[in-house]
């Protein structure tokens, strides 16, 4: 039954969703349990060698040490990336792209997810400035695409009958749900992850699937807590640790009655926050735009080996000015006497140790601690919750060195061929800046009030805004990770600030990275001066087109030598209509006209209105081959000649010599090709692959019938043409391609404002859109390319000249 097919449908869905968002949480678990077992080897042999070597002078010899630990990881991370080149970066783009509707080769595979997992882990071991957290949603999203298929190209062997979710919005759905899921496991942020896969990725939003999605961001959650707390702290079934990068809470300690997390003064400061927030946002993506370009011209054209080398370059410059930096330009300071009697407010930092058993005393005597080295000889986590939460204080000068280094070397690092994150090394470098600014408002201006802390949050927001410039979504990341509901305005007003003052110079760092790539990807709507165009204005006149009955000849020929995605099916006007009746049939506007002699008028008109509810059934077929005529009696033809006046009626005068209007452009005039539907290039080769075809001596009747789920079958990786053994087929054969064809798709007429070509184009998840004349023919086609910023704004560029 219709009904409980449906509701079996849902059902899946909601198992596949909480699926996905389990499996994304475990990837999660995986990277961060390796991540820290390496950073723990890494740090503890090199601690331990600093410390001997700083009285027998030996610091040579724990620098090598440090270096062999941190080339060998980056190396690693480097190889997996050569397996898999879409593994390197972020994926935030790529999947930005996949959600806008646009197909990156390689990008939801699970060979992807696997380097991309494995690579990540090497590259934040190695001491790179990267985050794990970008990665984990590339690699949510790919679990997302691979789970519900239950079928890998990498896992030929393993097949599932699995008849579920053979299409390519089901696909994207499972996809958007998995980007929320790595959000969620990364931030620990359910919600946050939900509102990013609606503001950053898709296209094609639902209502259903919003619930489906905070499911699956859920699930993601609970299952890295439950797993984390267990392994960390024993306590299995407590949940302590919900995300990956944890902010710890944020409390003013217990004897200082004059601390409050901020206040209505503070505002003000943070609208400053924001505005520098946006302009050093803005620096960094100007310079990682020029950086990306002259590797594109530079690096990529050459040897893969070389994109290893310049990874290993950035490895060894980064861990050489870390361990110098920490030597000579740290500087002692006292520990703070409330850091030892407010350990029970720091020890909420869901770390398995406090705050300030992560401080570093090297070249320091006792009591005193070295800041710059306390900052860099730890994971990047760690520095963090000491930026927000060490009571000790940290030099301007150390924080000022600190932020320059940290901005200079992460903008290096972000694109080079290793998996990379950017969220943590912006959060770590805009935490130093904030905190930068809270100290000089303590020492020169004399605000006593302030809490550092606070301003070390709002200044890692402004900084990753002004780098990102995500608005909703990360106010609700960085609510949901710092507990602290307070935050709220002023995390909101600092995004919308340094959004708008990034802006005003440039693109956010993953539009810039689309951009490069040359992506179609398409706004969010279009600009007002844009309904100046009309569809005619955009669209492709050039059409590459197949007919209802075509050659197996023609149609190898037309996919050979084109790319396209999708054919218009047409018949070109009255006169060579005729030529397509092959056999028994003609097809015109999706209704089958049956010439038979045992038909009468009455009988024809009946089977006409069955074959319209039954189309295209087989039962038509067998009703059909019932009564194929074996001669074909001269009086039908004048029956099939008044089927076609009729058909012509409202416009009798439709050649091209007698045109019904002066306006209209020389491709409607001299060009009339009746549009029936569209028809897909996977569809014409899998039609071709089976076989599905009759010979003209036959009539199309004849043709063997393809189910649905035969049509679907090989979903998502259909044969390529080229693949194809022609000896099999004979190229005088015939192929009937309406009952395969979407006889009416979404269309629209020349004169329509390109405003609601686009919001069509956008709310439907469409890649083509025909452009059809008042009179049925079809006049060009409309795919994202004509839709993109820069081919409007050069179409309007041509109107203005026009005019």
């Amino acid at each position: 039954l219709p009904k409980q097919k449906a509701q079996r449908y849902e059902a899946v869905k909601w198992v596949m969703v909480f699926a996905i968002g389990v499996c994304t949480g475990l990837v999660g678990l995986f990277v961060d349990f390796f991540v820290r077992l390496f950073t723990q080897l890494k740090f503890q042999v090199v601690q331990s060698s600093v410390e001997e070597c700083t009285e027998k002078g030996c610091l040579a010899l724990s620098l090598l040490e440090l270096l062999g630990f941190n080339l060998t990881f980056v190396f690693l991370a480097s190889l997996l990336v050569l397996i898999q080149p879409v593994a390197a970066g972020s994926g935030i783009p790529e999947i930005k792209c996949y959600l806008n509707g646009v197909k990156v080769p390689g990008v939801v595979r699970l060979r992807t997810v696997v380097c991309k997992a494995m690579g990540v882990l090497f590259s934040v071991a190695g001491g790179l400035f990267v985050g794990k957290e970008g990665p984990m949603i590339h690699s949510g999203a790919v679990v997302g695409a691979g789970l519900p298929q239950f079928q890998s190209i990498s896992l030929r062997k393993i097949q599932f009958n699995f008849p579920y979710f053979r299409s390519d919005r089901d696909k994207r759905d499972f996809v958007s749900a998995g980007a929320a899921a790595g959000v969620a496991a990364a931030f620990g942020a359910p919600i946050g992850g939900t509102l990013f896969s609606l503001e950053e990725g898709s296209s094609f939003w639902n209502q259903g699937l919003t619930w489906k999605v905070l499911f699956c961001s859920m699930a993601a959650t609970f299952t890295l807590n439950f797993f984390r707390s267990g392994i960390q702290f024993g306590s299995w079934g407590s949940f302590q640790l919900p995300g990956l990068l944890n902010f710890g809470e944020f409390k003013c300690s217990e004897s200082d009655k004059k601390c409050h997390l901020w206040t209505a003064v503070d505002l003000g400061f943070f609208i400053l926050m924001g505005i520098v927030g946006g302009l050093l946002g803005a620096t960094f993506n100007c310079l990682n735009k020029r950086l990306a370009k002259y590797r594109m011209r530079n690096v990529h054209p050459k040897p893969k080996l070389v994109r290893v080398l310049e990874s290993l370059l950035v490895s060894l410059t980064t861990t050489v000015v870390v361990f110098v930096a920490s030597m000579v330009l740290g500087e002692c300071r006292q520990m703070s006497s409330t850091s030892h009697s407010g350990n029970d407010t720091l020890s909420l930092q869901g770390m398995s140790e406090d705050v300030n058993s992560s401080i570093k005393t090297f070249f320091c005597p006792n009591e005193t601690y070295n800041d710059m080295a306390t900052l860099f000889f730890n994971p990047q986590e760690s520095a963090i919750l000491q930026l927000f939460h060490q009571d000790g204080t940290f030099s301007p000068v150390t924080l000022s060195l600190f932020f320059l280094l940290y901005f200079l070397l992460s903008c290096w690092t972000y694109g080079i061929s290793v998996p990379s994150g950017l969220f943590v090394p912006s959060l770590l470098c805009g935490a130093a800046f904030g905190r930068l600014v809270a100290n000089l408002l303590k020492s020169y201006i004399g605000l006593d009030h302030i809490y550092s802390g606070t301003f070390a949050l709002i200044g890692a927001a402004a900084f990753l805004g002004g780098v990102v410039r995500m608005t909703i979504s990360l106010t609700v990341i960085l609510i949901e990770s710092t507990n602290e509901i307070t935050y709220g305005l002023p995390i909101m007003i600092t995004l919308m600030v340094a959004k708008w003052t990034g802006d005003f110079f440039n693109k956010g760092i993953y539009d810039i990275h689309v951009n490069l790539r040359g992506v179609p990807l398409l706004e969010w709507e279009t600009e007002v001066e844009m309904d100046k165009l009309r569809a005619s204005d955009i669209m492709e006149p050039n059409l590459t087109y197949v007919y209802p009955h075509t050659r197996i000849q023609s149609l190898v020929s037309i996919l050979r030598t084109t790319v396209h995605h999708a054919f218009p099916v047409v018949t070109e006007n009255r006169g060579n209509e005729r030529e397509f009746m092959k056999g028994n049939q003609l097809i015109s506007n999706n209704i089958k006209f049956k010439k038979s002699s045992i038909l009468t008028r009455a009988g024809e008109q009946r089977k006409r209105s069955q074959s319209m509810k039954s189309y295209p059934s087989s039962e038509l077929r067998n009703m059909c081959d019932e009564h194929i005529a074996t001669e074909e009696p001269p009086e039908k033809e004048d029956l099939l000649q008044q089927m076609l006046e009729r058909r012509y009626t409202p416009y009798p005068n439709l050649y091209p010599d007698q045109s019904p209007s002066e306006e209209w452009t020389m491709e409607e005039r001299f060009r009339p090709l009746t549009f029936h539907g569209l028809i897909l290039r996977s569809q014409l080769v899998t039609l071709l692959v089976r076989g599905v075809c009759y010979s003209e001596s036959q009539s199309s009747a004849s043709q063997p019938r393809l189910s649905h789920a035969e049509m679907s079958e090989d979903y998502p990786r259909y044969p390529d043409i080229h693949d194809l053994d022609l000896t099999l087929l004979n190229p005088r054969m015939i192929v009937d391609v309406t009952p395969y064809m979407n006889p009416s798709p979404f269309a629209v007429s020349p004169n329509t404002h390109v405003s609601q070509v686009f919001n069509l184009f956008r709310t439907m998840g469409l890649r083509h859109l025909p452009v059809v004349n008042a009179v049925g023919e079809i006049v060009g086609i409309i795919t994202r390319h004509n839709l993109t910023h820069e081919f409007l704004q050069a179409r309007l560029r041509q109107h203005y000249q026009t005019i």
